[in-house]
């Protein structure tokens, strides 16, 4: 087991803020090594600067457009991602390999009745690529509606070019899904929304890899919560599944292949805020679980939770990442950061400490530890 504890500093080269329609955040955390890393390791950890992916550390964020722009793009780390439906890509996260730190970014579109997400979680390497793309059947049907996507029909595929260093086999998937939005109910400051869907996928040019997927989800907003629920049916065979490229991705395709059965899993997102100033909503509390009991006896759960105390001066942010619970060989990941700002908000302390896995050549992983602290300005307030 590895332990690394070591001051963080961190630097912004450039940052350009447009409003809503254009933002630009370059800059790096350096990691200097107090002790541990083995024999010949350097003060500055090499591991994190020796690739070409590595690279795209450096930007930290580029936003061009909103969510109501007819085209958006945004780019950075990948944390908590899912492409559109959620069943190929779900709360995937580009950087749990401590030894990896890629770029990725989001494209969106709208164009009458379709609207397009695509992604790549590597912007300098192959790694991974997607896109899905829903078609609005009531607008195709009926002309534009009052309320737009209430019936869908949607394609996603998404390729593992088993490239950046990947030890894994290359793959692609795809996945069909039909949603209806089944009960609205809308008042002048809140309103619920209740979905049901189903779906099937499977694995292009692997003869029986297929899988299955019936649900129901819902969506709750006041000006003080906003709740999103969801709770499905899963049924995989031949090594494929839903939700495959998950927040355990990075980790996951060093291993071999799923095996058969099903599942259940549900997940439910929570952002409740404390005051509410005019227009202006400031969230207090961002809680997102999920999880997933399959019936060959192994449960996954993921946890993330964030939330600001004392008048915003104090943020916690904490996760925690079980994957094959009950199972030989459980795979454990928490972290947790605190960072508490003061002279006004300008300055800031940050603590961060947690728990790793190094991939290893041998495709095994290794555990580890790391701890950092640090000082830093911004204007974030």
């Amino acid at each position: 087991m590895a332990l690394c504890l070591s001051p963080l500093f961190a630097w912004s080269t450039l940052v350009v803020d447009g409003g809503e329609e254009f933002g630009l955040n370059l800059g790096a955390p350096v990691r200097l090594r107090l002790w541990g890393g083995g024999e010949g390791a350097g003060r500055v950890r090499k591991e994190d600067w020796d690739t070409l992916s590595d690279w795209g550390q450096l930007l930290r964020l580029l936003s061009v457009g909103n969510d109501s722009s007819p085209v958006a793009l945004w780019a950075g780390s990948l944390d908590c991602y899912s492409l559109l439906s959620g069943h190929l890509v779900r709360r995937y996260s580009n950087r749990n390999n401590p030894d990896y730190h890629p770029a990725g970014a989001v494209l969106t579109g709208t164009l009458g009745a379709l609207y397009t997400e695509a992604f790549v979680s590597d912007v300098l390497g192959a790694r991974l690529m997607g896109a899905e793309v829903a078609l609005d059947v009531q607008h195709v049907l009926a002309g534009r509606s009052s309320q737009p996507g209430r019936y869908t029909l949607s394609l996603s595929a998404v390729h593992d070019g088993s490239r950046a260093g990947a030890m894994s086999r290359s793959a692609t998937l795809a996945h069909v899904d039909g949603t209806a939005v089944v009960m609205v109910r809308r008042g002048r400051d809140s309103g619920f929304e209740a979905q049901v869907f189903a779906g099937w996928g499977g694995q292009p040019g692997a003869g029986g890899a297929w899988g299955a997927v019936a649900g129901l989800g819902a969506d709750a907003v006041s000006p003080t919560l906003d709740l999103q629920a969801r709770l499905e049916v899963r049924l995989q065979r031949g090594g494929f599944r839903q939700g495959a490229f998950g927040p355990d991705y990075e980790l996951a395709r060093f291993e071999s292949s799923f095996p058969n059965g099903s599942s259940a899993f549900g997940e439910v997102i929570v952002s409740w805020d404390a005051v509410h100033l005019g227009d202006l909503v400031q969230r207090h509390l961002r809680l997102s679980v999920s999880a997933e009991a399959f019936t060959w006896g192994r449960m996954d759960a993921d946890m993330r939770m964030a939330a600001q105390l004392f008048q915003r001066n104090v943020e916690v942010a904490l996760r925690g990442l079980a994957v094959g619970l009950r199972q030989p060989g459980t795979r454990y990941l928490t972290s947790g950061e605190v960072r508490w700002r003061f002279l006004a908000g300008r300055l800031y302390a940050l603590g961060q400490g947690g728990t790793l896995l190094y991939p290893t050549p041998e495709g095994t992983l290794r555990p580890g530890a790391f701890a950092s602290v640090g000082i830093g300005v911004d204007n974030a307030r």
